[in-house]
């Protein structure tokens, strides 16, 4: 029986290059999968996954318009697809995780997201969340804050190296975002230590 996967982290985990392992698993024994990621990460026209290590696949794109059933729908009438891939899954809608679901629900392939979990403010994206709720295996990839814990928050940095505690949930450029502990989180947007009486 096929199953919803979603695998989450903080930034800089290794999520994409453990898609495109997969992925090229699957290829290597003579299956097809399928590549999608964000329209928000395109250059052009272009979807494209690409590691930090630097390996990297074509991919299609979406956007919050698209239905994702079907168009894994559509690809199953050319041919038989074995695995669907999605990066930057946090930037799905909550109904694109329900066709997601579906398609492994109605048409019985696996489908492996892998995205953030949480944005800058420490906030589940919309897309995240719903998969937490309705993904039939989780999955968390690991990474390490600068003192040896893990990281699990993501704090986004301003030109000159402050810590930015508002503005827009998506912002696409990865230079800006470090990975941290919750601890160190707290410390970087300035949440500790608390500010006025203690309670």
């Amino acid at each position: 029986m096929a199953k919803l996967y979603f695998s989450y982290s903080a930034m800089n985990a290794g999520k994409s290059t453990l898609l495109l392992q997969a992925s090229y698993n699957y290829v290597e024994r003579g299956m097809r999968t399928l590549l999608f990621t964000s329209s928000l990460y395109a250059e052009g026209d272009v979807g494209r996954i690409t590691s930090r290590l630097g390996i990297a696949a074509d991919a299609e794109m979406f956007n919050g318009e698209d239905d994702l059933f079907q168009r894994v729908n559509d690809h199953i009438q050319e041919s038989k697809v074995d695995c669907v891939f999605v990066d930057e899954a946090q930037f799905l809608t909550a109904d694109q995780v329900w066709q997601l679901a579906r398609v492994a629900d109605r048409l019985d392939v696996p489908v492996m997201c892998y995205g953030l979990r949480t944005d800058f403010q420490g906030k589940l994206f919309p897309g995240s969340s719903e998969l937490l709720a309705v993904a039939d295996e989780l999955r968390e990839v690991r990474t390490i804050c600068f003192c040896g814990r893990k990281a699990t928050m993501v704090v986004r940095r301003d030109t000159e190296g402050g810590a930015l505690t508002e503005g827009n949930q998506v912002s696409i450029e990865k230079s800006v975002y470090v990975s941290l502990c919750r601890r160190h989180w707290e410390e970087e947007i300035g949440r500790w230590p608390p500010k006025g009486p203690r309670a």
